[in-house]
């Protein structure tokens, strides 16, 4: 198998040749069709979250097909298309997997970062955290649904049953859920870097009612928000923009500090709300509300030996949506 390879943080991922990978009791061995491009792989890449297992093999947004299967996992398994997101494994018995919050859980495992990822021709993966593809067709189109999908999904969840939603940073992640939040009948704010009219333009294309710059006002106050971008300053933005009772949810693993900010922006009871990776409960009902909703991804396509230059220009914002390795 070929796989790009994080030796150490802060350098370029590296091209290798490997054997194969065996699963194990309870895995699967997946051929890799398509790897989306996450700014969380950014982060690891960056050094910027704690305890990076490496060398390790990026890549948490997988679509591909089994082709082996390890001892306990069903026959029914194979040759089947699956996606394979950032939550890799829980442990199944800690206080927050026994209620349901296995996003929470005490030991888990994250794909790509405590176990090698898809930016590689072959993975192995936890066959429960290994979810059915049947109604999609297209991989590379599929792809970006692991994670910038289903965080956006859960991230809108969490914001509640407003109409009007901001979506701050229009990458990947926001150009999904903006398709789903139309599909849902709610307005879309769409909040870029300033001066980014290509971002603008493709909110915009998309069904948003406004886009402007992460500083600007909305023109009606929303009633919740949501922080795709890293940026802590955008929390007081975002609060600022938010009506009365409204809430803020910051759907990134990482971010920078907040800043200090006045209490009148937090009064009147506006919430703020962070996000913690999924449960599969998020990813069966998100994988079934994609298609129902019509989403389509706009995705930029990089050879898997690319790997370097897609999370370049994903850290410069060269391109809209995401960008898409395929080996």
């Amino acid at each position: 198998m070929k796989a790009m390879v994080l030796a150490a943080t802060g350098r370029p991922l590296e091209f290798e040749s490997r054997p194969e990978p065996l699963p194990g009791p309870g895995e699967i061995r997946v051929r890799v069709e398509a790897c989306g491009v996450c700014r969380t792989d950014l982060h690891i890449v960056d050094g910027e979250l704690p305890d990076i297992r490496l060398p390790i093999v990026p890549g948490h947004e997988i679509v591909g097909i089994v082709e082996a299967l390890g001892p306990g996992v069903t026959p029914l398994a194979l040759g089947r298309r699956v996606g394979i997101p950032w939550l890799g494994h829980t442990c199944g018995i800690c206080p927050y997997c026994a209620a349901h919050q296995e996003n929470l859980c005490d030991r888990p495992i994250f794909t790509g970062y405590g176990r090698d990822g898809g930016f590689a021709t072959h993975v192995v993966a936890d066959a429960a955290y290994a979810f059915p593809l049947d109604d999609f067709d297209d991989p590379i189109a599929a792809a970006p649904l692991l994670c910038a999908g289903l965080i956006g999904w859960r991230s809108l969840k969490l914001a509640g049953e407003g109409r009007r939603i901001g979506l701050y940073g229009f990458g990947a992640a926001a150009h999904i859920i903006a398709q789903v939040c139309r599909w849902q009948g709610r307005d879309v704010y769409a909040f870029t870097r300033a001066g980014d009219a290509a971002a603008q333009a493709h909110a915009l294309s998309l069904g948003a009612r406004w886009a402007g710059g992460s500083e600007d006002l909305p023109p009606e106050p929303l009633d919740a928000a949501i922080l795709f971008a890293p940026v802590g300053a955008l929390v007081p933005a975002a609060l600022s923009a938010v009506r009365k009772g409204g809430r803020v949810v910051c759907g990134g693993i990482h971010m920078s500090d907040i800043p200090q900010f006045p209490y009148r922006l937090l009064w009147e009871e506006r919430q703020i709300q962070s996000v913690a990776n999924l449960t599969r409960q998020d990813a069966t009902e998100f994988l079934q509300i994609a298609p129902r909703a019509g989403v389509r991804t706009t995705t930029t396509v990089y050879a898997l030996e690319r790997a370097n230059e897609a999370l370049a220009d994903l850290r410069a914002g060269r391109f809209q949506g995401a960008a898409v390795l395929v080996p």
